[in-house]
């Protein structure tokens, strides 16, 4: 197994490391933050092992499937988290608004896991037709911001006081964001390669 390979795999383990952490509320301090910098390094090793395989030619088959693999569980599971934190919404003075936030935010991890689960079967049955959609930059810039906005989100939840409300608020506008990136890059994929549906 390859260098890029070995990254993608630690990538996976980290995330089991990052749910018991987030579930040690009460046990240990400051479980929220920590477990933000755990994603924070599994989420910069989805670059680390991608710039290495291209950079020095040791993209494999293995490395094809574990790279999507371990990014799609990593998103997935962070994101769907993120419904438990009490923490996080209760920062939300008026009851009402932290409602609106949370049903926003459920509705938000939908549309973002409909997206991968689309666009990786568009990947799919683009590859069968022996075609390869490459990665761009909307979609990259999109993955940066659902990275960022995860990890403010649940690092917000161990911050009282207005900090933690303005932290708060911050992960809620950077979700916000990802989510219409993500929109409109599922969109741009689909228009791009939508030979891929005349032909399927």
């Amino acid at each position: 197994m390859n260098l890029p390979n070995k990254i993608s795999l630690t990538r996976i383990c980290l995330i089991p490391v990052f749910v018991a952490v987030f579930f040690l509320d009460g046990v240990l301090p400051y479980n929220y933050a920590i477990a933000a910098a755990i994603f924070v390094i599994a989420a910069c090793t989805d670059f680390i092992d991608g710039h290495i395989a291209r950079s020095r030619g040791l993209v494999t088959n293995l490395g094809k499937f574990l790279d999507p693999i371990a990014d799609k569980v990593l998103v997935a599971t962070a994101t769907i988290l993120l419904l438990t934190l009490g923490q996080l919404y209760g920062k939300i003075e008026n009851a009402s608004l932290a409602n609106g936030v949370y049903i926003a935010t459920a509705v938000s991890i939908c549309i973002i896991l409909a997206r991968e689960l689309i666009i990786s079967a568009f990947r799919q049955i683009a590859a069968t037709n022996g075609i390869v959609m490459a990665a761009e930059k909307l979609g990259k810039y999109k993955t940066a911001c659902q990275d960022a906005a995860i990890a403010v989100m649940i690092f917000a939840a161990d911050i009282t006081g207005k900090a933690g409300q303005f932290i708060a608020g911050v992960g809620f506008g950077l979700f916000a964001a990802a989510t219409v990136l993500t929109v409109w890059s599922g969109i741009s994929y689909v228009w791009k390669y939508r030979k891929v549906l005349k032909d399927a």
